[in-house]
């Protein structure tokens, strides 16, 4: 069965690539990203990884869809429209403990799976000057909490608990049990 991975995160796709699936790239889904009325963070992200697997549905192949947020206490951060609310998520960010939480969910078969890893990641203090430079930078702009791990935003972190590729934005461990619920193999090197 083939893979469809339904997200235009090049960081997704090389995740996938790391663990020598086969698949090909859908184009990121449109779909209203704005969390419901009372939802927690953990639900929030389930469906959002759901509603893209859906509609990047295949006939063909399975359809993987992902999400991740960044959640400060019982707050959403999503992606910062502008450079001044990229500096006030690092701000919020500074020097505390979020959780970084990325969801899952698999669609094969007229079957839909969804798994999700949370993850606890501790920032380092630093100075508004430190935090303005990374803002300017722009490595943040299109992600969760405007910052990106795999990159510059590296040096912001201090520590972490969980997983590191889902901070990045696909767990690799929940995404090899959907591999294997759906019998698509991994670690296809030709």
């Amino acid at each position: 069965m083939h893979l469809y991975l339904a997200s235009g995160s090049p960081r997704r796709a090389e995740l996938l690539r790391q663990i020598a699936v086969p698949f090909s790239v859908l184009p990121a889904p449109n779909i209203d990203e704005t969390p419901l009325s009372g939802e927690l963070p953990v639900d929030y992200v389930c469906r959002m990884a759901e509603e893209k697997a859906r509609a990047g549905r295949q006939l063909d192949g399975a359809v993987l869809g992902a999400d991740t947020a960044v959640v400060l206490g019982n707050d959403i951060l999503g992606k910062p429209a502008d450079d001044h609310e990229a500096l006030a998520m690092l701000k919020a960010l500074n020097g505390e403990e979020h959780q970084v939480m990325s969801a899952l969910a698999l669609l094969c078969r007229e079957e839909m799976a969804v798994r999700y890893s949370i993850t606890r990641v501790q920032f380092r203090h630093l100075d508004e000057t430190q935090l303005q430079a990374y803002v300017r930078t722009g490595e943040g702009a299109d992600k969760a909490g405007g910052y990106g791990i795999q990159g510059l935003g590296g040096a912001l972190v201090a520590s972490l608990t969980g997983s590191y590729s889902g901070v990045v934005g696909l767990p690799l461990e929940q995404t090899v049990a959907l591999l294997e619920w759906a019998d698509i193999p991994y670690w296809q090197v030709d």
